[in-house]
């Protein structure tokens, strides 16, 4: 779409390996294109780290490049409703109006909601949204490593280890630095969030460490964390490689830690009449395969192209027979992936019992398997290509 060029790409961080573990049974699968087929062209960043207000403001700039877009900024939505017949007798009895909160009215022949999951839009449409909380919090901070990891600036690797109460990630940022996303009880990230900055950052590298018995009585304690687990990390054995395991916190950003709930969500539909519904208004999806954006991005190009084929039939672009193409192409797609990582969630859940011996044998089967690796790491990708 034209706006890679106008993102700030020293603050962008591509990345070419993955690690992930059960931090029950110690299994693990290594996602990088050396132990994969590939075709010589093709690129080995496995994804891409990109700030929110990097991404939004490239977007803004390829908005007022492109030109024929009036941006409403700062304002809110106040309002939608339906409208009515105009003086000069046309009918937007149909048609959604918008009041903004300086006062003025925007008629829309069609309304796209891509205001997140409580969206207003979908509210307006009458539109349902089922799903289920997950009871866990995702906790979020910005992260300040020892070094710039153990592949240096030019081959940065991301970690997930697999924990009976959520997954914990930590994902590369440019230099020094990493971005954490810990899916937790909600208890737990309250206590995280309550932490002293060396408490915080003694957890966080326990998280990728200690077992998970270590972690509950971590969890236990209101303080004292960062002295207990220096003491516990000298005296655990472990057999795995330190580059096997992320590169030691040694601090956190200051007033980088936040925690939002986890929920899975699914409308059920993405369009009415004059409405359709793109990203975390349609869908939202547990963080722990980071696919959400990409899902969002899916959306918007497929709504893109179903728009762009109706005006050139000279159909309603806002009429719902118009926009049923969007629905075919999407809604099944979205449905796979919102099922396969409710599954994956409710699978590494389980900390005791036949299920961690099973899962744990399947993943290292999936480990020895490099065509099927490659399926997942191309899918992860978009086939290496950043579609922005």
């Amino acid at each position: 779409m034209g706006a890679w060029s106008h993102i700030d790409q020293h603050r962008v961080q591509p990345y070419q390996e993955m690690q992930v573990w059960d931090g029950v049974s110690g299994s693990r699968i290594s996602f990088d294109w050396d132990s994969v087929s590939r075709q010589p062209d093709q690129p080995t960043t496995i994804a891409y780290m990109i700030e929110n207000a990097n991404l939004t403001t490239g977007l803004l700039k390829r908005l007022s490049e492109l030109g024929g877009v009036t941006t409403f900024s700062p304002t809110r939505v106040e309002s939608i409703q339906l409208g009515t017949e105009t003086p000069d007798g046309l009918d937007l009895s149909s048609w959604p109006v918008v009041t903004l909160s300086d006062g003025r009215t925007l008629a829309a022949r069609l309304l796209v909601g891509a205001d997140g999951a409580n969206s207003p839009v979908r509210a307006f449409a009458g539109i349902e949204s089922r799903g289920w909380d997950y009871g866990r919090n995702g906790v979020v901070a910005t992260l300040q490593l020892e070094g710039p990891g153990w592949g240096g600036a030019d081959h940065k690797i991301a970690f997930q280890r697999f924990l009976p109460t959520g997954p914990v990630a930590m994902l590369p940022l440019p230099g020094n630095m990493a971005s954490l996303v810990w899916s937790t009880l909600p208890a737990r990230a309250a206590l995280l969030r309550s932490l002293s900055p060396e408490d915080f950052t003694a957890m966080v590298n326990a998280a990728f460490r200690l077992p998970p018995a270590d972690l509950d009585y971590l969890h236990a304690i209101p303080s004292g964390q960062a002295d207990e687990v220096a003491w516990r990390l000298e005296h655990a054995s472990s057999t795995q490689q330190q580059t096997s395991l992320p590169m030691p916190v040694a601090a956190v950003q200051p007033n980088s830690v936040a925690a939002f709930p986890l929920k899975l969500r699914h409308a059920d539909t993405y369009i009415g009449e004059r409405v359709a519904l793109v990203g975390d208004a349609a869908h939202t999806i547990h963080p722990l395969a980071g696919q959400g954006l990409n899902q969002g991005q899916g959306d918007a190009a497929s709504l893109v192209r179903t728009v762009g084929a109706a005006r050139v039939a000279g159909s309603d672009i806002g009429a719902q027979l118009a926009l049923e193409p969007y629905v075919a192409d999407r809604y099944q797609a979205n449905n796979l992936l919102l099922g396969a990582c409710d599954k994956l969630h409710k699978l590494y859940s389980v900390g005791s019992g036949p299920v961690v011996g099973l899962r744990s044998l399947g993943l290292s089967a999936v480990d020895g398997l490099g065509a099927v690796k490659g399926v997942f790491m191309r899918l992860a990708a978009g086939n290496g290509k950043v579609r922005v």
